[in-house]
């Protein structure tokens, strides 16, 4: 594909007669960047089944004698060893709000979690996602700073409206006024805020916002980013009188970065953060650029639907609706991928279950959320009521109530939903929290007066450690058999991203997919059973085109099944789960 074509072209779609000017500018960034970095021809962004993403913030684990970031991998090299290969660092940036989501600085490390020697160390044995909060800026930003006093160049990288403006169309992800109101030099005027008063939106219209991003960009890769994640990317262009979400030109943007990084940084993938639903989500996987079976926008997209259906599969029993959506699910391009994840630092978003499930279902949803000691956020309509946008709590009491604790049987349930998330095409997104089963930090949640913040408890690494060793504790058993599940997966050809899924649809009580790598040839059928009573399970081996396969081993408990003319008869406890593996070549 001809990549500086294409880019241009985009930038011609935005900005007009000004777009040649622009990719003046752009090619000069792209010419240094590469005299400063070798790129060889065989660089290339990919993925296989070795890739487990953890998800965690910079100050996650703290020691007294160690940065944060330090503390961070300390814990990696103490515990998880090889069992992920990637790191996605939450912003990790001076901010003033949003635990890093307003950024004060995008180029500097916060000094309170370490420095950019902690990073580089961590990236000479992990993968790096680097947060790109391209949307937005905190009002404490120095580009701020200066807009209010008027000065050149930021005058104009934020957007400016009058009051009275109708926005009416707008969508709006939280309950708060989309204009802030904010004194200048100049006076009174009111500037766009998507997410809160202090996180000020940049203006992408303005050409030099984008010079200014795509110069960060590459400053993220040069600093040890292998993966970019645009933070609430669908926002990024406003136009009175449209929703300004998922617009054609937030899509260019993605566009024209995708385009230079495949010149200037093929190694770096870009991940595009959309909490909406499936289908517009998956549009960000871009069209197919030239003849290659690629895709000219992101390389991976997040799974936002995942979460609630699996939530409702265990609260109901019931996986039709998850069978239902899995077998829809494709990547358009081979080296694409979709984010599995179904806990992270965010709420449970509700969005992207619309039109999966019904909305009594997921008002379900919402009604034991609550009754487990979680939050509702709520988003404002065009018409001026509000309505649910995400579940603020921890995954493991979204499924477990903690009014009625059983510890074994709900460590059991919580182990078996993250296999559902283990065993799906894509790459898996492991949020800190899940290693362990963390409960809802309700004196987190009174201090900062954040409904989030139940989900986003910060460890004690030392009172982590007595935890982890006893080996009686309940977080030690998940953490462990969690730890087990993924260094098991990762030396499986069958779960690698691209390769095939397929859906059995003859459970209601138990998820039943096939994942098939021909290349190698492997293959394995994962079951989990969502429901607490033993289920019986009948599988057609020849419907699955696995006919001819006498014996299957299964990973986890590491036995030996036997089939019998052509099926295979199991027994599952409630909440079992298990990988039947097979090397035998699939017809």
């Amino acid at each position: 594909m001809d990549y500086e074509n294409h880019i241009r072209n985009q930038l011609d779609y935005l900005y007009g007669d000004q777009s040649e000017q622009i990719w003046l500018e752009i090619n000069k960034i792209i010419k240094e960047f590469r005299i400063r970095n070798r790129i060889l021809p065989s660089d290339k962004f990919h993925l296989t089944e070795k890739d487990a993403i953890l998800i965690t913030y910079g100050d996650q684990f703290q020691e007294s004698k160690r940065s944060n970031l330090q503390s961070l991998n300390n814990f990696l090299e103490q515990y998880l060893g090889g069992a992920v290969n990637r790191i996605h660092l939450l912003p990790f940036y001076p901010y003033s709000s949003d635990d890093g989501f307003s950024v004060i600085d995008y180029r500097q490390v916060d000094p309170e979690i370490g420095t950019w020697q902690d990073i580089h160390q961590l990236s000479q044995n992990y993968q790096l996602m680097f947060d790109a909060v391209i949307n937005h800026i905190s009002r404490e930003s120095s580009w701020f700073q200066e807009f209010l006093q008027g000065e050149l160049p930021y005058r104009d990288y934020f957007i400016q409206m009058e009051a009275s403006a109708d926005l009416s169309s707008v969508f709006r992800p939280r309950a708060l006024p989309l204009l802030t109101p904010v004194d200048t030099k100049e006076g009174k005027k009111y500037v766009w805020t998507t997410f809160s008063e202090d996180q000020i939106d940049l203006n992408f219209s303005n050409p030099q916002v984008l010079l200014e991003i795509i110069k960060l960009l590459l400053f993220y890769v040069e600093n040890g980013a292998r993966l970019i994640r645009l933070d609430a990317v669908g926002y990024v262009w406003k136009l009175i009188g449209t929703s300004s979400l998922n617009l054609p030109q937030a899509h260019s943007i993605v566009k024209i970065l995708r385009g230079i990084f495949n010149i200037a940084a093929p190694k770096t993938g870009i991940i595009t953060e959309t909490n909406v639903p499936h289908d517009e989500n998956i549009k960000y996987f871009g069209a197919p650029s030239g003849r290659s079976n690629s895709g000219d926008e992101a390389q991976m997209v997040y799974q936002f639907s995942l979460a609630p259906l699996v939530l409702h599969s265990f609260n109901s029993e019931d996986v039709s609706a998850l069978n239902q959506w899995v077998h829809t699910l494709r990547v358009p391009y081979q080296d694409t991928a979709f984010f599995n994840f179904i806990a992270s630092h965010d709420g449970i978003g509700v969005m992207p279950a619309k039109g999966l499930l019904t909305d009594e279902e997921i008002q379900d949803l919402v009604d034991r959320t609550l009754l487990h000691g979680g939050e509702a956020s709520y988003k404002t309509n065009s018409d001026g009521t509000k309505s649910v946008y995400e579940l603020n709590i921890t995954f493991y009491d979204a499924l477990n109530n903690p009014t009625e604790e059983n510890p074994e049987l709900d460590a059991k349930r919580f182990i078996a939903s993250q296999v559902i998330m283990l065993s799906l095409a894509g790459v898996p997104g492991i949020y800190v929290h899940s290693l362990f089963g963390s409960r809802n930090c309700h004196s987190c949640r009174q201090e900062t007066g954040r409904a989030r913040s139940l989900n986003r408890e910060k460890f004690r690494l030392d009172e982590l450690r007595i935890s982890l060793d006893n080996q009686e504790n309940i977080n030690a058993k998940i953490f462990n058999e969690y730890k087990r599940l993924l260094l098991i997966r990762k030396n499986q050809p069958a779960f690698h991203p691209a390769a095939q899924q397929r859906v059995n649809h003859s459970q209601r009580h138990v998820f039943t997919l096939l994942r098939s790598n021909k290349e190698n040839p492997a293959h394995i059928i994962c079951l989990v059973n969502v429901s607490s009573q033993e289920q019986q399970v009948k599988i057609d081996l020849t419907s699955l085109g696995l006919d001819g396969l006498e014996s299957f081993y299964e990973l986890i408990s590491e036995q030996s099944i036997l089939a019998r003319n052509g099926w295979l008869y199991l027994n599952l406890e409630g909440y079992q789960v298990m990988w039947l593996s097979s090397s035998n070549p699939i017809k």
